[in-house]
């Protein structure tokens, strides 16, 4: 069972999300506590996988990232979580959600330069994750303009080289 943040934890992951440069110091100082005690908690919050600290960019500052979002209806008789680890294990993708309404799936994707590595993810990774018929229907939503969506890059995306990812920064099928 997952466990509830305590209020310090709280106030220490909301002013990490306002400012992540903040050291341990600065952060013991806003919250009035020790630093030791400041670094013991964020190393509980990192180690149990509660708390990350990453860049992210401002994707309507960044118009060479193209973001879309992905429903997926699934045939995944029971093995909807491990359809969501594999689809989340692919080049471009940012999350995966089991939601309600009329897909099973929601992915995020982004990728750089132009659409066509989202048709690639669409139509040759995507399929590939799963046995045929698992994926019964997608649908690619691309984001047109956004505001204050900021995103972690996600593996495929301005790297070279990473499983099937050519230099142009193209997926190619590794399956």
């Amino acid at each position: 069972m997952r466990e509830f943040l305590d209020p310090t934890d709280r106030r220490l992951a909301k002013l990490l999300s306002s400012d992540g440069q903040d050291g341990v110091n600065q952060l013991a100082e806003k919250l009035q506590l020790s630093p030791p005690t400041v670094r013991t908690r964020l190393r509980s919050l990192i180690d149990k996988s509660i708390l990350k600290i990453v860049g992210l960019l401002n994707l309507s500052e960044r118009p060479e990232l193209i973001a879309a979002i992905v429903g997926i209806n699934a045939n995944a008789q029971g093995h909807l979580d491990e359809l969501m680890k594999d689809i989340a294990n692919l080049p471009f993708v940012t999350s995966v959600s089991i939601v309600t309404g009329r897909f099973d799936l929601i992915v995020e994707v982004l990728v750089a330069g132009d659409v066509q590595d989202l048709y690639r993810f669409t139509s040759e990774l995507l399929p590939r994750v799963a046995a045929p018929g698992v994926i019964s229907r997608s649908e690619a939503f691309v984001v047109m303009k956004s505001h204050e969506k900021w995103v972690n890059l996600p593996r495929g995306c301005w790297e070279d080289g990473v499983d099937g990812v050519t230099d142009a920064g193209v997926a190619t099928p590794s399956r």
